[in-house]
């Protein structure tokens, strides 16, 4: 569902202009969504996408950003965070999809990256894709594989740093979160450095798909009156992008990316055993040429030590928060494989 005007007030932060991830200077968001019935008789239902996050919209792998990612809980099956982890760089857009559709999403990735560069496993070394995923197997037909690598490519394509759509749209067009429709949603905050004219953006996108109803902090189930029954959601899962041009290091990227699950913990979301709560952050302060020569380099980045780092860390925690109570706000009613509907919480 396209952007909507904010009902709900999270926080004490200012938000970003648009309230969006995309309020970091330079982030594109894309998606592709499916939504169709599959032709057989088992009651198939393609309820799915593909969403896709980029730094920034010029060539990713020759000019990466620095990057880091945090396991909350690791029940997932993502791709590329060992060596975000090690490197403490990002050099593909960051995709999301449904969980059998890793391999085809990596691939459509792939086939994006190898030919916008040509020297890709040729004359340089091989590339990084980075993609994660949650389970939307309650209302997309999983075992039919219906992502095929092109829907990456589109995804990469599709992708503007106009307000992204939310709710059931694009990976999370099948997901289900506190038993009620769930998906994207986004949200920034304004980081303003104490005794300079200087601010910073935090943003957050989620892809939804955890929680019962009577783990729910932000609704209240008695109030609702469009769910007869809760749709499972298993131990749920979430996959947590979060942006900033504060120039961080990599290791202060982790550190933000652990006050994401602050936000994920005040709505409700307890890191359960099967869950997969996965945050993968990264900052646009500096661009690494993939072909500098110079063996040594030079960048600026925050102290830790000065206010402005627990800002940040405020802001991560707040956004984050938000962007789930919005993908729950921007969702609609969606139907799915086996004639299966799930309502929204918010009308």
């Amino acid at each position: 569902m396209s952007h909507k005007t904010d009902p709900v007030s999270i926080g004490r932060m200012n938000k970003g202009e648009n309230n969006c991830i995309t309020d970091v200077p330079g982030v594109h968001v894309g998606h592709v969504t499916l939504d169709e019935p599959l032709d057989n008789e088992n009651g198939d239902y393609a309820c799915t996408g593909v969403t896709a996050i980029l730094p920034h919209n010029e060539n990713i792998f020759r000019e990466k950003v620095t990057a880091a990612s945090y396991i909350i809980n690791g029940f997932g099956k993502t791709t590329g965070l060992i060596q975000i982890d090690e490197l403490g760089l990002l050099e593909s857009p960051i995709m999301l999809t449904n969980t059998f559709s890793i391999p085809a999403v990596t691939q459509g990735t792939l086939e994006y990256l190898l030919k916008q560069n040509p020297e890709i496993g040729d004359t340089t070394g091989t590339v990084n894709t980075v993609v994660g995923e949650c389970n939307d197997g309650y209302l997309n037909s999983i075992r039919t594989f219906s992502i095929q690598p092109k829907h990456a490519i589109e995804a990469i394509e599709n992708a503007k740093t106009t307000p992204s759509e939310e709710g059931a749209v694009g990976a999370g067009k099948g997901m289900v979160c506190f038993g009620y429709k769930g998906g994207i949603g986004s949200s920034s905050r304004i980081v303003n450095v104490q005794g300079e004219s200087i601010s910073y953006t935090i943003g957050c996108l989620v892809l939804s798909n955890f929680g019962s109803k009577q783990d729910a902090r932000i609704i209240d189930p008695s109030a609702s009156k469009t769910n007869d029954e809760e749709a499972p959601t298993s131990d749920g899962s979430i996959m947590i992008i979060c942006a900033t041009n504060a120039p961080m290091s990599d290791r202060q990227l982790r550190r933000l990316s652990k006050r994401c699950s602050i936000g994920l913990g005040r709505t409700g979301g307890n890191f359960h055993n099967g869950s997969g709560d996965i945050v993968i952050s990264f900052s646009t302060a500096h661009r690494h040429d993939h072909f500098a020569k110079s063996h040594t380099e030079v960048k600026t980045q925050v102290r830790d030590d000065h206010p402005v780092m627990n800002e940040c860390f405020t802001a991560a925690a707040e956004a984050c928060e938000e962007a789930i109570v919005r993908s729950l706000q921007f969702a609609t009613a969606t139907s799915g494989k086996r004639q299966r509907t799930v309502l929204p919480f918010y009308k």
